[in-house]
C-alpha cells in the first residue's frame, strides 16, 4: 500500500456528528491525502489544493464532471460544521463542541482547483496521531457513491482489530451517519434508504463484509451492533502460512508472535498509552488488543515510536 494514499483521522472525528454530502466528504478526504502526499502536513495556516484530475482519478468520473461537482461543493462546504465530544481535562466531564470544517475555501475555474484551509479546531482532529486514530486506504471508499456508506465504513473500521462494534444508540448513530432529524423518520425508510443501502455498498466495494443486529426495548428498535470480517483477498497477505517463530515480512514492523506478545504487554502498561485503553478494559485485555493491532500495518504507524522507547529496533 502507498502510505500517501492513507486517510488518517482522530477517532474523536470519526465518532463526531456531521452532515456532508458525498462530494463534500470526498473533498475532505482528498485534502487529508493531499497533505500527506506533499509532505507539508496540515496546520491551521495550510491552504490545501484539491485538483479536478485527482478527484476524477480517485472516484472514476470524467474530468468535466469533477470540475462541476467540485465547484458546487466548494460553495456549500464553508457553511458545514462538525459536532464532536471530548472530556474536560480538569474535571473529566463530557463536553460537546460545534465548529466549522473550514475557515477559507475557494475555487479556481480555469484549472479546476479547490483551495481550502481547515479551521484551528479541526486540524488536531485530523493530525493528532499520538492518541487514538483510524486510518484507511482511500481506495476502499473510492467506489462508494453514498455519503452514508463512507461514514458507516469509517465507524466500523475503528473496531477492525476485533471485528465487531459496541451497541450504537439509534439517535446518535443517525447523527454520526449525517442523517438529518427530518429525514427517514420511520425505521423502514431509515433501513431501506440509509442503513441497508450503506451496508450493501460497503460489502460490494470495500475490503470488509458486514452484518448487523438490531436491538430493541419492547417492540421499538433502539440501536444496532455490527460484525464484520476482512475479505479473504485482503487478508491473505498477512495470513499466508505464518510461522509463529518467523518475523512477519509483509508488515512494516517485523516481529515473531513471542516478541509481539511481550511488547504488547509492555505497551499496555505505558502511562503514555493509558488514554488509548477502552473504558472497563484491564491491562490483560488491553495487551491482547494491542497484540492484534500490531499485525495491522496502519496501526503500526501509531505504535512504532512507543516500541522504540521500549528498546525495539527495526531490522
Amino acid at each position: 500500500m502507498d502510505m500517501t494514499e492513507l486517510v488518517v483521522k482522530d477517532n474523536a472525528l470519526i465518532q463526531a456528528s456531521y452532515t456532508l454530502d458525498l462530494v463534500e466528504q470526498r473533498l475532505m478526504l482528498l485534502a487529508i491525502m493531499e497533505a500527506r502526499e506533499t509532505g507539508k502536513g496540515i496546520a491551521p495556516d495550510s491552504l490545501l489544493q484539491i485538483h479536478a484530475h485527482s478527484y476524477a482519478e480517485h472516484f472514476d468520473v470524467n474530468k468535466e464532471t469533477a470540475y462541476t461537482v467540485m465547484k458546487d461543493a466548494s460553495k456549500g462546504l464553508f457553511d458545514r460544521y462538525v459536532t464532536y465530544h471530548d472530556k474536560n481535562p480538569k474535571t473529566g466531564k463530557d463536553r460537546s463542541f460545534h465548529c466549522r470544517w473550514v475557515d477559507k475555501i475557494g475555487y479556481e475555474k480555469e484549472t479546476g482547483i479547490v483551495y481550502l484551509r481547515f479551521t484551528h479546531d479541526v486540524v488536531p482532529l485530523i493530525t493528532r496521531l499520538e492518541q487514538q486514530f483510524t486510518s484507511y486506504d482511500i481506495e476502499q471508499i473510492s467506489n462508494l457513491n453514498s455519503a452514508y456508506a463512507i461514514r458507516l465504513y469509517e465507524l466500523l473500521i475503528q473496531w477492525r482489530s476485533v471485528g465487531k462494534t459496541p451497541l450504537f444508540d439509534l439517535q446518535q448513530f443517525r447523527q454520526q451517519l449525517g442523517v438529518e432529524p427530518v429525514q427517514y423518520k420511520t425505521m423502514s425508510n431509515f433501513k431501506k434508504y440509509v442503513l441497508d443501502f450503506a451496508v450493501q455498498q460497503v460489502n460490494e466495494h470495500t475490503d470488509i463484509t458486514v452484518k448487523y443486529d438490531q436491538h430493541k426495548q419492547g417492540r421499538v428498535i433502539t440501536g444496532f451492533t455490527f460484525n464484520f470480517k476482512v475479505k479473504a483477498k485482503s487478508k491473505k497477505t498477512i495470513e499466508q502460512k505464518r510461522d509463529s517463530d518467523t518475523p512477519d515480512l509483509l508488515t512494516t514492523i517485523k516481529m515473531t508472535d513471542k516478541q509481539r506478545g511481550a511488547f504488547a504487554s509492555k505497551l499496555s502498561q505505558m502511562s503514555e498509552l493509558s488514554s488509548y485503553a477502552k473504558q472497563g478494559e484491564d491491562y490483560k485485555q488491553f495487551a491482547t488488543r494491542i497484540e492484534a493491532e500490531l499485525l495491522d500495518e496502519e496501526k503500526q504507524v501509531f505504535y512504532l515510536s512507543y516500541l522504540q522507547k521500549l528498546g525495539f529496533q527495526q531490522s
